[in-house]
């Protein structure tokens, strides 16, 4: 875990042991710093009884405390921590404030930090996957991973990618990242946010907290634009649209959305002194995210496509734009359907010229069937085995078999990983291809 003589001494509050908050409690006790923790739950604060004082920091005085540091599910706008550390004067904070307090004694090294409304989590292991291409000690955390206070310090010369999230940024104070990374800011977390305006001043504050380091801006919506217009200097503008045509090949980094993280990975890349031949190699190996946009198999010049994270219209749109026809012919078998969150086609309807065929599965498949019988032809399949078996069969080479079910999983599957998994498993089973290995997501926290 990392550990620093800056804690030794001092006194914190930690509100909420889950992953993040128990490796901070942990690293502070290892440092020697006296803490109180508290959690609802028993289970959690049984793993720290005997060790920290456990109490809930709603109930005590916090005079001479030196941070609350809480998880950033706790909800600032509306949870009583914030007035009540207010009145005592402590500061309310995540790990990734306990991260950047700790840097100044670990061996010399770099931080990425990437934050924006979507992409945030491809584009953090893209880098991540660059730079162990590139032979670079590299670790990501934050809003990925294994929290990042877990995790053991890179030797010299390593470099540190954090996914950070607006909730993450809310609790972080002096985070001077390396090399920021600001894709895009798109409404969003509205209910923890008193305005747009407000969400997305919390993820300009990223680069904000930076002091002469260098900024990498998407500008492929309005209020990333402007955020890059106010920066002006030590700043790189990208956008999906200028990414070379020859690194858009990359089986995982398919579509609009994904050229804008692939952009910004190439630019982070740059500033961190990686030559581009090694980038260009890497951005071939990346598997993806598991579920996001994954590359599972190509059998008989078909490829198979893991979207099951996608699990409204809104996440399955991107996927259905990024395979566009070719030579005027649509090449998506696309398997939708699970346990809807809304009515209607939603955003997928203004990629409906990309699909071959619509296979319906779930709760929702009779649904989907209605909206898209007469537009396209549907196979009424309810089960994801008779979805993909008869994708399957109907697709020619060059065609995609995209799992992207624009609903949740819990009609079928315990989850939407479960169900990607299963996906994995029937097309393992039916090609005889057997899927890649795919970086494994742990702790996953706010978006």
């Amino acid at each position: 875990m990392i550990t620093s003589p800056a804690f030794a001494g001092k006194r914190y509050a930690v509100l909420g042991l889950a992953r993040s908050g128990l490796a901070a409690a942990e690293a502070l006790l290892a440092s020697g710093a006296e803490v109180v923790a508290w959690d609802r739950q028993d289970v959690a604060r049984a793993k720290l009884e005997g060790r920290a004082k456990l109490a809930d920091p709603l109930d005590l005085d916090l005079t001479g405390f030196d941070g609350v540091v809480v998880s950033p599910g706790v909800p600032l706008n509306t949870h009583p921590i914030a007035g009540h550390a207010a009145k005592f004067g402590v500061s309310v904070i995540g790990d990734i404030e306990l991260f950047a307090q700790a840097r100044a004694n670990l061996p010399p090294h770099k931080v990425v930090g990437v934050t924006g409304t979507n992409g945030k989590s491809t584009t953090t292991a893209l880098v991540h996957h660059i730079l162990r291409t590139a032979g670079v000690p590299s670790l990501m955390g934050g809003n990925i991973g294994i929290p990042i206070m877990e995790q053991d310090p890179l030797p010299e010369g390593g470099v540190y990618v954090l996914e950070l999230s607006s909730y993450q940024i809310d609790l972080t104070l002096s985070l001077d990242c390396d090399v920021a990374v600001l894709l895009n800011v798109t409404p969003d977390h509205l209910d923890r946010y008193e305005s747009f305006a407000a969400y997305a001043a919390s993820k300009e504050r990223l680069l904000k907290m930076q002091d002469n380091h260098w900024a990498i801006v998407g500008i492929d919506d309005s209020q990333t634009s402007s955020i890059a217009d106010r920066r002006a200097v030590q700043l790189t503008r990208i956008s999906a649209y200028e990414l070379p045509k020859r690194l858009r090949d990359a089986p995982s980094l398919q579509g609009p959305h994904n050229w804008q993280n692939a952009a910004a990975a190439v630019e982070t890349a740059r500033e961190l002194g990686i030559p581009l031949p090694v980038v260009e190699a890497a951005l071939k190996t990346f598997v993806g995210l598991p579920h996001r946009m994954e590359f599972v198999a190509e059998h008989k010049g078909v490829t198979f496509i893991n979207d099951s994270k996608a699990t409204n219209t809104d996440s399955t749109a991107p996927a259905l734009a990024a395979y566009p026809p070719v030579g005027g012919r649509p090449r998506i078998h696309w398997i939708v359907g699970g346990l809807p969150k809304e009515d209607g086609l939603g955003a997928t309807e203004a990629h409906l010229g990309n699909i071959a065929a619509a296979y319906t599965i779930g709760e929702a498949g009779p649904r989907f069937a209605e909206l898209l019988e007469g537009t396209l032809p549907v196979t009424r399949a309810e089960l994801l085995c008779e979805a993909t078996r008869a994708a399957l069969e109907a697709a020619q080479p060059g065609d995609v078999v995209l799992l992207s079910p624009a609903c949740a999983s819990f009609d079928q599957f315990k989850d939407y990983e479960r169900r990607g998994e299963h996906f994995r498993q029937i097309v393992a089973m039916l090609t005889g291809e057997g899927p890649p290995t795919a970086p494994r997501l742990e702790g996953k926290s706010a978006a």
